[in-house]
């Protein structure tokens, strides 16, 4: 093959005369230098010509350039029923084009059509294949749950300890905080519409009320979602793609029992501890503003709160609470479990945390609030 030594840059041109194409070919070909596609030369030629011919005379040099130029040129042609000439071009080309030819190289088939009915498909399977592994995980769970009233020295108390620790203790400030501004936003609210009635003493009514049964609940499983829910995934899925998760169950160890449950179980214990503290800074919240605004003292807004809060309300509360915290660990576990074992498979893994816990704790709180109705609670 010849090698490239001229500077003047590859050139191509068709001329049509009757029913026969000329393409006069000019410089230096090379598969590194930009050179003419034929697609852009044919497209400029008028007429139909029945056969194809290269003129060569001013190829200063060539590679492969100029020999996938010719091969596309020879598809074009034999697609239009043209003859393509090949008695001017030099004896490498011809026999790498002749080569080429009885190789029988042909494009890779396109892959079938995806129609409404083929993406239907494929998400039922895939949410087949989701409802078989949430089932198997909540099994295994469940299995691992009443295994600590059997075999008690077996759980890792330890680990359950240190989670509580993070997901308790450590919550402490944002939470307070969320719930303060929850429970100030919640007494604007109200005083806006109840002291256009002169019952302003009602908004601590609706402060106590909405604080217990419904915002402190929600709001605290909502932080601790994206707080600890996503931290559970990520720790989890990083320990999967470092194949952690895997020389656990080669060792014999349960991934469930030494790494779901501690989690779970000390998100359960701790929400509804963070709930009641959450309800305390709400309420807080709320008094602050009844005092600065409607001049309402923190004792009569104290003694108007118990007015209409009880303790059916604290345990409406509470209830939510545990449930919360149940979904925040399951889904952040569940997630890491399910993660791919790269970076982005940790990184999505994390997301779908947080999205899975905050849609089920939405359900579960709409579901309570049937129930409770249901019930009289």
């Amino acid at each position: 093959m010849a090698e490239p030594t001229a500077t003047a840059p590859a050139r191509a041109a068709a001329r049509v005369s009757g029913d026969r194409m000329a393409v006069d070919l000019s410089g230096a070909w090379s598969i590194t230098e930009p050179h003419p596609a034929w697609h852009d030369v044919v497209e400029k030629a008028p007429g139909k010509p029945t056969s194809v011919e290269f003129s060569v005379d001013n190829v200063t040099a060539w590679d492969s350039a100029l020999v996938l130029f010719a091969v596309d040129a020879s598809r074009w042609a034999r697609e239009r029923g043209a003859v393509f000439e090949t008695k001017s071009l030099p004896d490498g080309i011809v026999q790498l084009l002749a080569q080429l030819a009885e190789a029988k190289i042909e494009a890779a088939p396109e892959g079938p059509r995806e129609t409404l009915l083929h993406r239907i498909g494929v998400r039922a399977v895939d949410a087949l294949h989701e409802g078989q592994f949430v089932s198997n995980f909540i099994g295994e769970v469940t299995l691992a749950f009443f295994a600590i009233f059997t075999r008690p020295r077996k759980f890792r108390w330890r680990d359950c300890l240190a989670e509580m620790q993070q997901c308790g203790a450590m919550a402490l400030p944002i939470v307070g905080l969320i719930n303060f501004l929850a429970g100030v936003t919640l007494a604007y609210t109200g005083a806006v519409i109840l002291r256009q009635y002169g019952a302003d003493i009602l908004d601590a009514d609706l402060v106590g009320l909405s604080m217990v049964r419904e915002m402190g609940a929600v709001m605290t499983a909502t932080i601790l979602s994206g707080r600890t829910g996503a931290a559970f995934a990520a720790e989890i899925g990083n320990m999967k793609a470092n194949e952690e998760v895997d020389a656990l169950v080669t060792f014999g160890f349960s991934p469930t029992d030494f790494l779901v449950m501690p989690r779970v179980i000390a998100l359960a214990v701790m929400m509804p501890l963070l709930a009641l503290y959450a309800n305390c800074m709400g309420i807080i919240g709320g008094a602050f503003v009844a005092h600065g605004v409607l001049e309402i003292s923190p004792s009569a807004f104290w003694v108007e709160m118990l007015t209409i809060v009880d303790l059916k309300d604290v345990s409406a509360g509470l209830i939510k609470a545990v449930t919360f915290g149940i979904i925040v660990g399951l889904s952040g576990c569940l997630r890491g479990l399910q993660a791919d074992r790269s970076a982005a498979g940790v990184g999505r893994a994390a997301t779908s945390a947080v999205v899975t816990s905050i849609l089920w704790i939405v359900i579960a709180d709409a579901v309570y609030a049937v129930v409770f109705n249901i019930l009289g609670i």
